[in-house]
């Protein structure tokens, strides 16, 4: 059994000051979260582990070569919010995340997988983080945020945002993908 809910997510305080990060351990499963508050723009991701990810796909009846391709992928829960009193957009495909190496590479986005999924014959649109999303003051979105990383490993997320005209950009250093599994109690 998975001791990780995304919808704990909705739960973690977010009272930062503009451009300060901070990184949270579950002090029951050892998981890390992040929660980021940059100009208008918030947001917070959750490590996800690999059970977690295969639980809920399997739920809904996906075929197991596609659970576990997903699995297989270092999988973040997100929540974006539009914390400004006007609008502000986003692009996944705009987000890279950067290796040791210091190569940036693109996430794979929401339109990837249904595409990669719709030609595998499977009609299925739900959980992965919207690609882009234009949002009034106080909306807010969420789903999963997937990097072709394997367990545990780290990279540094470049995110960016539009928000008055202007498009903005953020780096979040030192993340870590869920571990494949949590340590017994």
């Amino acid at each position: 059994m998975t001791r990780c809910c995304f919808g704990l997510l909705l739960y973690l305080p977010l009272v930062l000051s503009a451009g300060e990060v901070r990184q949270h351990t579950d002090p029951d499963t050892g998981l890390l979260s992040w929660q980021i508050r940059e100009r208008g723009f918030s947001m917070q991701l959750l490590q996800v582990l690999p059970d977690y990810v295969r639980a809920t796909y399997s739920a809904r009846g996906l075929p197991p070569d596609i659970v576990e391709t997903i699995a297989g992928y270092c999988v973040f829960g997100t929540i974006v919010t539009n914390d400004s009193q006007q609008q502000l957009s986003y692009r996944v495909a705009d987000w890279r995340y950067v290796t040791a190496d210091g190569k940036a590479h693109p996430l794979k986005t929401k339109t990837q997988w249904v595409n990669e999924w719709k030609n595998q014959g499977v009609a299925f649109r739900w959980s992965i983080l919207p690609d882009d999303q234009t949002f009034e003051p106080g909306d807010w979105s969420q789903g999963f945020t997937t990097v072709p990383l394997p367990p545990g490993s780290t990279f540094d997320l470049v995110y960016s945002w539009k928000y008055k005209g202007e498009t903005h950009e953020g780096k979040l250093e030192g993340m870590r993908c869920a571990p494949a599994t949590l340590p017994d109690p």
